[in-house]
């Protein structure tokens, strides 16, 4: 189990790549955006000494464990080297924490970007976010269900919306419970039984997972409001079937989703590949065109 989170949580990481990359000059900066049970939440601003003015969210997870050594500079130089600010969110982890409970640190985090959007020269009407696996899971979440805080929150951050404007992914989960194929469960179970903790006890029962596993969701929770959405998949993935990524896009072209939503469907590849940090340059050609309104 070690093994295999650590190879979701690394599979960005390419060493050839990174010792490749040119330097970008940038200012990195730790700061926290909230609290849990006496801990401290905390992101890293990542921001190129000339910014674009937009800014893009990088959810540092893999198998729902995320850890602030996992924030590598060298991998945000696509999105430098055009002038984003990147925001890598680090949020509670698995076995502690349950999915639902890291979810609400993602809409914490972006809600906390957004009110301090005017302090790194940002829009806080234009944000990205992009993650892989896991990762990718909790970006099309906020895709799917950002919304806006409530009016009457103690902390004027809460208040704010955890609504995102473009979406980009890695084979992400998008239903628990359809996994390979109707009816397939994996709810803490079956393929995923390693990761059985970051499901909590909810996942225990057959009875319990029918109806948790809808609340995990992203597929569940799509509306034509759904903004521009990429995923990247490989056709040999046999953690997370290239099957989910097939039916958030059926989804989506059945509700009718006005914005497009892409499944780029890369043959023979597993669950990441070489040279899959390359990729984050096609994320970056995405938020240009989706935020800024730039083509490649």
């Amino acid at each position: 189990m070690k093994a295999l989170l650590a190879f979701c949580a690394l599979a960005l990481f390419s060493s050839s790549w990174l010792m490749a990359a040119e330097p970008v000059p940038f200012q990195r900066t730790e700061v926290i955006y909230g609290r849990k049970f006496g801990t401290a939440l905390t992101l890293d601003v990542i921001q190129p000494a000339k910014t674009n003015g937009y800014g893009v969210i990088s959810i540092i997870s893999g198998g729902f464990f995320s850890s602030h050594d996992g924030i590598n500079p060298g991998l945000m130089k696509p999105f430098l080297d055009r002038g984003y600010t990147v925001f890598a969110v680090v949020h509670g982890s698995q076995p502690k924490f349950t999915i639902p409970e890291i979810v609400e640190d993602l809409h914490r985090s972006v809600r906390w970007i957004r009110s301090h959007a005017t302090d790194y020269g940002i829009r806080p009407d234009r944000l990205g976010v992009f993650g892989a696996s896991a990762g990718g899971h909790l970006s099309l979440t906020l895709g799917t269900q950002g919304k806006v805080g409530p009016a009457n929150a103690k902390d004027p951050v809460d208040r704010e919306s955890s609504e995102v404007q473009a979406v980009a992914c890695f084979f992400p989960p998008t239903d628990y419970l359809n996994w390979r194929e109707p009816g397939d469960d994996a709810v803490g179970v079956g393929v995923l039984k390693d990761f059985k903790p970051a499901f909590g006890p909810r996942s225990d029962t057959a009875e319990s997972r029918a109806v948790y596993g809808k609340e995990i969701s992203p597929v569940n929770f799509i509306t034509p409001a759904l903004p521009p959405t990429l995923i990247i998949h490989g056709d040999a993935d046999a953690l997370v079937p290239i099957y989910q990524a097939e039916q958030f896009l059926k989804k989506s072209q059945d509700v009718g989703v006005k914005a497009p939503v892409k499944v780029d469907r890369r043959p023979g590849k597993l669950h990441g590949w070489d040279g899959i940090e390359k990729d984050l340059v096609l994320f970056a050609d995405w938020f240009d065109l989706h935020l800024r309104g730039i083509k490649p």
